[in-house]
């Protein structure tokens, strides 16, 4: 339930009382319907997740098919990937831009998510993205590049 901040964690005392300390500052009260949702989820004879999973292994051996010999981080599981900017000889943010620009492609730069390795990465979602949408993506990325 990304984004609805509803979820749990578990772990060893000394980790969870750190956990607990960042989720006081980054969280509140799950909203209403963030509770609901939370429910459903538990309580459905059906939750989704299945049909989900295939979804998203779609997207991706679709998105990884189409951009063959980029440089990427495939993931074995999720709803988005890497692509390596430094690789490509670029810096994240200037290929996040020029994605967007030349290839009408919006792309995270991973600026904010660590200070040694996650810069070098751009980070492509495609956890909305119907496969007809997605096709041609690889195109795309070329004429960027």
């Amino acid at each position: 339930m990304i984004g609805w901040r509803v979820g749990w964690a578990a772990g060893p005392a000394a980790v969870m009382a750190d956990v607990a300390l960042a989720a006081i500052y980054n969280t509140t009260v799950a909203s209403g319907f963030g509770q609901a949702g939370a429910h459903a989820a538990l309580t459905a004879a059906d939750d989704g997740v299945a049909a989900a999973v295939r979804e998203w292994q779609a997207r991706r051996d679709l998105i990884v098919a189409e951009l063959q010999g980029v440089p990427l981080v495939v993931p074995d599981g999720g709803w988005s990937l890497l692509v390596d900017a430094t690789a490509l000889g670029h810096e994240a943010p200037a290929l996040s831009h020029r994605l967007l620009e030349r290839g009408r492609i919006a792309a995270t730069p991973m600026t904010a998510w660590g200070e040694e390795v996650a810069p070098r990465y751009v980070r492509l979602v495609f956890a909305t993205e119907p496969l007809d949408r997605l096709r041609g993506i690889g195109e795309r990325v070329r004429a960027a590049l």
